[in-house]
């Protein structure tokens, strides 16, 4: 109140400790290959930005050709990828932004870590929770399919684990689901926990 807070403490405190909606947060695809990761993303992205956020996306398959342009497919270069994607991630959030990460990112270890660089409080953990089988009816690029055959090593699902996350904020259903039943989910969570204002506040 006015009569407690002189105004120019008031107003240092609101710049310094800003509203939730105001603060920056990671929301953490993760889930295999054809999960359905990046067509959820995509739809949020135009949800939220209905809602007058705007929104960074990070997609793993675009990442490996640019920041992470070289690197190949053992564990060593998989969470290199991972902890570069957080990295990026983790500025977004510290400036006050949104960001979306769409990757694979198989390994739980590697995922704790992206969330402690972020900040915990900050973190949204969604699982892609799509089975195997369907992501490779899905996979229009064929590379379940090459595995498979034994063309790709490594391939995550196939001869390569995929950890599921234990403690995901979210798991979402693709089977019962569609992309944007699902990334209604995600946003009805992020409006509870005032990262996303409610329509008229």
């Amino acid at each position: 109140p006015a009569w407690f807070t002189r105004p120019e403490v008031a107003e240092i405190l609101a710049e310094t400790y800003p509203p939730r909606h105001r603060q920056g947060v990671c929301i953490w695809f993760t889930g295999l290959s054809g999960a359905g990761k990046s067509t959820t993303a995509e739809v949020l992205t135009v949800l939220l930005m209905e809602q007058g956020r705007q929104v960074t996306v990070l997609d793993g398959d675009v990442v490996r050709t640019h920041l992470s342009k070289g690197l190949g497919f053992s564990k060593e270069d998989r969470d290199a990828n991972i902890r570069r994607i957080g990295y990026v991630a983790a500025e977004i959030v510290r400036h006050g932004g949104l960001v979306m990460c769409a990757a694979v990112s198989p390994y739980r270890t590697t995922r704790n870590d992206v969330r402690n660089m972020v900040g915990k409080d900050h973190f949204v953990e969604v699982f892609v929770n799509t089975p195997l089988e369907e992501c490779e009816v899905r996979d229009v690029k064929g590379m379940y399919a090459k595995a498979r055959r034994g063309e790709i090593k490594g391939f995550t699902g196939i001869d390569d684990p995929y950890e599921e996350p234990l403690h995901a904020e979210i798991t979402l259903d693709t089977m019962t689901n569609g992309p944007e039943e699902n990334a209604r989910l995600i946003l009805g969570y992020l409006t509870r926990h005032g990262f996303v204002r409610t329509p008229g506040n």
